[in-house]
């Protein structure tokens, strides 16, 4: 991929005058941009709240702040302000969320953001989109910036190395289909889980797999589909198992009155031992053998084993 964010966001900036790029001294993913964009670059310090209050009061003179921070401090710390100033307004503010969940690695509790989908998908309106590489994180752009109101987006440079489908605010990407067990994904895990799908697959099961790449508004389509055709619905994330993709799946199936079995992959009830990626992932069960090792036993203890006729819903 020879383009990146940063280049990308810099060509939106070159067209679009009304577009404005602010940081809370988190310059990593756009160190070109100040000299690029003069005074259309804002680095406020590591004030999240007063950035945010700058961002609302730019919004509301007709331009489109694109601001940068740490997930945890700029969805926590700054999380009234952009409930208040950016939310009730429904601002066109894109909040750009760094190293969120276990791409935090190797920090501490205080700077792993395992709540910030819960926290900002209480706001209404707010839409919350999760890239699973560099180059969805590219591809999502221009809907991000063209969608009239506020966007939380979980900041992903991760390489990029598969073909994928446009990427659309509110529309899944199916990348399998099966009948036994549904893995429904959002961001940078959807790599572990190709492998883990691909795993599973070798062993005889027939796996369908999801990149739930937004969450708000999330693909309810999609979601019971999955239900429909399979028998049983894995869900894996980087985040608390309250009030993240887990609880976005739950809500989606009490809706439509639809029950089956659930693993939630997740954190349950603490952070993240810090560590370097693949130590985190590993420590945490999260490599794809782990999760595929993990979905296989909650599969056996369900009933559902590989190869079996599928007759209940070769129909559907």
């Amino acid at each position: 991929m020879s383009e990146t964010y940063e280049s990308a966001l810099l060509d939106f900036c070159r067209t679009d005058e009304r577009i404005v790029v602010m940081t809370a001294e988190n310059r990593a993913p756009i160190r070109g941009l100040p000299a690029a964009l003069g005074p259309r670059f804002i680095d406020v310090g590591i004030c999240e709240q007063t950035m945010i209050g700058m961002a609302a009061g730019l919004a509301l003179r007709g331009r489109i702040p694109v601001v940068h921070a740490l997930a945890t401090f700029l969805t926590m710390r700054a999380f009234e302000f952009i409930r208040t100033d950016v939310g009730i307004a429904g601002l066109p503010v894109k909040l750009i969320g760094a190293v969120p969940g276990f791409l935090s690695e190797a920090n501490g509790p205080t700077h792993q953001a395992l709540e910030d989908i819960a926290i900002l998908r209480t706001i209404p309106g707010m839409r919350i989109v999760c890239p699973a590489d560099a180059a969805e994180m590219v591809d999502a752009l221009p809907a991000i910036l063209n969608e009239p109101g506020p966007v939380y987006v979980r900041y992903n440079a991760r390489p990029a190395d598969r073909l994928r489908a446009p990427f659309r605010i509110g529309e899944a990407e199916v990348l399998s289909t099966g009948r036994d067990v549904a893995l429904l994904v959002s961001g940078f895990l959807l790599e572990e889980t190709l492998q883990a799908a691909e795993i599973l697959e070798e062993q005889g099961y027939d796996v369908m797999l999801v990149n739930l790449r937004s969450l708000a508004p999330v693909d309810t389509g999609v979601i019971l589909r999955c239900a429909s055709l399979t028998r049983f619905l894995v869900t894996v994330e980087d985040h608390f198992r309250t009030g993240g993709l887990r609880s976005i799946v739950a809500e989606v199936l009490l809706g439509a009155r639809q029950t089956l079995p659930v693993l939630s992959l997740s954190m349950e009830d603490r952070w993240f031992r810090p560590a370097l990626l693949h130590d985190v992932l590993s420590h945490e069960g999260f490599t794809g053998p782990q999760i595929a090792g993990r979905i296989r036993k909650a599969l056996r203890a369900s009933g559902i084993q590989p190869g079996e006729k599928r007759w209940q819903t070769a129909s559907l």
